[in-house]
This record gives structure tokens, sequence and C-alpha cells, in this order.
């Protein structure tokens, strides 16, 4: 299958949120296609971990095609993709993967499931051989957008994407 390269992600984030739905996500000898993403944006998204600089934050503000791994409510790992050129911070939050045997719906169990941790963060998903994104399904499924889960700012962006089976 095609791999993704970085003309992919370096777009505007909610556009790479839609046009990864459907797209196989690579961990290791697992494969999954993406069912639902979110998009968050620093410079004009108060719900995002780049809308002010932070260490954690700092891959956003890099260059895109790279993973980027936080830690939250002291048990979960969330899997983001950085987006737009350097200086623009922005990820797509994966919140949906289709596994063969099961589908896994939340950031926090597809990490769990995968064994994503902190120590993939700062991944270039372009050139690594265990972490990357492909083509997936040529022609998906028409996606429904919704407002994002569990935020309490910029509760008005429909940055949220699922694919219709």
């Amino acid at each position: 299958m095609l791999r993704l390269d970085n003309s992919f992600y370096n777009r505007h984030v909610v556009d790479v949120a839609k046009n990864l739905l459907g797209k196989t996500l690579v961990f290791g000898k697992v494969k999954g296609i993406i069912t639902e993403t979110e998009a968050y944006r620093g410079a004009d998204d108060e719900a995002s971990h780049a809308f002010s600089w932070t260490p954690r934050s700092s891959i956003m503000f890099g260059p895109p095609g790279y993973s980027y791994i936080y830690f939250i409510y002291g048990m979960y790992h969330c899997l983001n993709i950085v987006t737009e050129e350097k200086n623009s911070p922005s990820a797509v939050l994966i919140r949906g993967l289709k596994l063969p045997d099961i589908h896994l719906n939340g950031p926090g169990k597809i990490c769990k499931y995968l064994g994503i941790t902190r120590e993939h963060n700062g991944i270039n998903l372009v050139t690594d051989n265990n972490f990357y994104l492909t083509e997936g399904i040529i022609n998906s499924a028409t996606y429904t957008s919704t407002a994002r889960i569990g935020i309490k700012k910029a509760i008005d962006k429909q940055w949220r994407f699922l694919i219709n089976f």
C-alpha cells in the first residue's frame, strides 16, 4: 500500500482529520483502519494543547507528520498526528481504529491495545519502518462531523469526524 508522505500531513488540520478517515495505521505488525478523528489547532482553538506553548505541546509546533503522544488522567496515552507547517501548531487525535477482530473506540483503548506510550512520541511517521500510515480504503465511506468529546473550551467547533459504515 502507498505510504502517506509529508505533503499529506502538511495541510490544514481539519482537512487532514477528515482525510485520515479510512487510512491504515501501521504499528509494528498491527494494521487498522482509522474510523474516528478530532482536529486540534493551537492558533485559534482554546481546547488545543498548543493554544499556548508548553514543553508537552512543543512537538505540535514542529514539522508535520510526527507522532504526538500524551498521557491523561494518570492512566491513558493518546495518539495524535502533527499537521500543518512548522510553527503552525496542530494535531489530529486518533479516536477510532478498526482492526480485523475488534473496533477500538477511544484514544486510550487504541494506545493500550497497540502498546503505544510516550516512548513513541516524536516518531517521524513518514520515514519510520514500524509506525506509519498508508492509503487504506481507497473510497472511504461518508463521514459525520460533530463537536469534540471531553472538552470545555471551543465547544462550537465541529471538528470530530466519524466514518459512516
